[in-house]
């Protein structure tokens, strides 16, 4: 089970100024605990495609973003994504939500197919990400940080909710 409190730990370490999305019910105790934070400002938005455009706004201002947001929303951001954070090469790190993730397990019941197009719609728009498990895969958030600055586009670190 991911602890949203090393998660926190994670952004801490990488100075981020600002975590900009929409909450759902999986990363609900996440925002709860970033709303109670002094140092990193939660900015909401009406919809996952303002995110990007927000965040990389804020990245131009000289600050230091990170998008939280669902898988669902993130197919709503594509074009916003594409325009902004990816075309103008912004390094900006995304943690997204899975949702259905454990709908793709052997015998569940496929009934919400976000799960099915999620990692082919992010390998088609070529978005290096990585997968978050456990708190033992806390350390993805750093890998991403790098990789994102290395290539000088963005990167999304996927949390995946705790499988049975």
């Amino acid at each position: 089970m991911l602890q949203a409190k090393k998660i926190i730990a994670a952004l801490e370490k990488q100075g981020i100024t600002h975590v900009v999305g929409v909450p759902d019910n999986g990363s609900r105790t996440l925002y709860e605990q970033l709303w109670a934070h002094d140092e990193i400002e939660v900015v909401l938005t009406s919809r996952e495609g303002e995110a990007y455009g927000l965040a990389s706004g804020l990245y131009l201002g000289g600050a230091n973003p990170l998008v939280l947001i669902q898988n669902t929303g993130f197919f709503e951001a594509g074009d916003a994504f594409r325009g902004t954070a990816y075309n103008m090469g912004i390094p900006l790190v995304s943690l997204i939500g899975y949702r259905g993730y454990k709908t793709m397990e052997p015998g569940a019941p496929r009934v919400d197919t976000a799960a099915t197009f999620f990692e082919p719609t992010l390998n088609a728009w070529n978005i290096p990400y990585t997968a978050m498990h456990s708190d033992n895969d806390i350390g993805q958030i750093d890998q991403a940080f790098k990789k994102a600055a290395e290539t000088s586009l963005p990167t999304a670190v996927l949390i995946v909710p705790e499988t049975t």
